[in-house]
């Protein structure tokens, strides 16, 4: 799984370009919420506690400079905005809204249904990855990852007993990672940069063909995935920080072999399911190259 336990301090992380991307999930929330908010009534009293925790404890504790809470209010110095903390008069996406504008992580909300199972019940998430959330709410997390090659012969079993687990307090990270090839967008509900969703493993010579890719729009995505448990409503937060690397720094700093040693390697389902026959050989010809 490659799962290792990370300290509470990188869960939520303020980075260069803070306000640029706030500003871009702004605007995302406002033309773009169907894809970036939704809850089920069962989600309702882990979002007031996750809200509580991040924008009364987490941010102005952390970030002092950047952000205060005063008379039950949270001041964002950074944009100039105010949020009410009165979590029992707010609204679920009220709550969910002020999450996005104010940190960059994205959500999910995993909440026990009784039966041993955890169910996506609610999300946060302006910057998605091929995955339109709307269409997952309420699945397990085997259900969710079913696209994936080899997840539930390898990893089905694992994810389920780590799941059930996890205390609260204890922090767990993971890293992604894919190859996108049309541009530095980190809002890509639709658009994938995955493919083969029957998982089948042909998709290499039919649906994915190879196409000339500009290097300059290329960028290796890395996603770093935390996972806590709640401790009043044992719910499982999955949250998803997104970065992105120009393909061209790669090389410039001499890590091009690596990486392309790195898609290579990949099983042939998995490079399938990363699209590799569509980038595959000339990115790691080119990442090869002397500069």
């Amino acid at each position: 799984m490659g799962i290792f336990r990370m300290p509470r301090n990188e869960w939520i992380k303020i980075d260069q370009g803070y306000l640029e991307r706030i500003n871009r999930r702004k605007h995302l929330l406002h033309h773009e919420q169907q894809f970036c908010i939704e809850s089920n009534p069962s989600a309702r009293f882990a979002i007031k506690e996750l809200y509580e925790e991040i924008m009364t404890h987490q941010l102005s504790k952390r970030f002092p400079n950047m952000f205060s809470v005063k008379y039950g209010t949270f001041i964002n110095h950074v944009t100039g905005c105010r949020y009410s903390l009165d979590a029992r008069r707010l609204n679920d996406v009220y709550m969910l809204n002020s999450l996005a504008e104010n940190v960059e992580e994205d959500f999910y909300f995993m909440c026990p249904d009784g039966e041993g199972e955890y169910r996506l019940q609610a999300y946060s998430s302006c910057f998605p990855q091929g995955l339109h959330s709307a269409t997952k709410m309420g699945l397990s997390v085997r259900e969710i990852h079913q696209p994936v090659p080899g997840y539930e012969s390898r990893l089905g079993n694992g994810v389920d007993k780590h799941f059930r687990r996890m205390e609260p307090g204890g922090f767990f990270g993971r890293l992604n990672w894919s190859i996108q090839t049309d541009g530095d967008e980190l809002f890509r509900p639709l658009a994938k940069n995955t493919g083969d969703p029957n998982n089948s493993g042909t998709l290499a010579h039919t649906a994915l063909q190879r196409e000339r890719i500009d290097f300059a729009t290329t960028y290796l995505r890395c996603e770093h995935h935390t996972l806590t448990c709640l401790p009043k409503s044992k719910t499982v937060m999955f949250c998803v920080r997104s970065y992105l690397t120009p393909i061209k720094q790669i090389r410039e700093e001499g890590n091009g072999p690596a990486l392309a040693d790195a898609c290579d390697s990949m099983p042939e389902k998995f490079g399938v399911y990363k699209r590799r026959p569509v980038w595959g050989d000339q990115l790691c010809e080119w990442l090869r190259e002397d500069r």
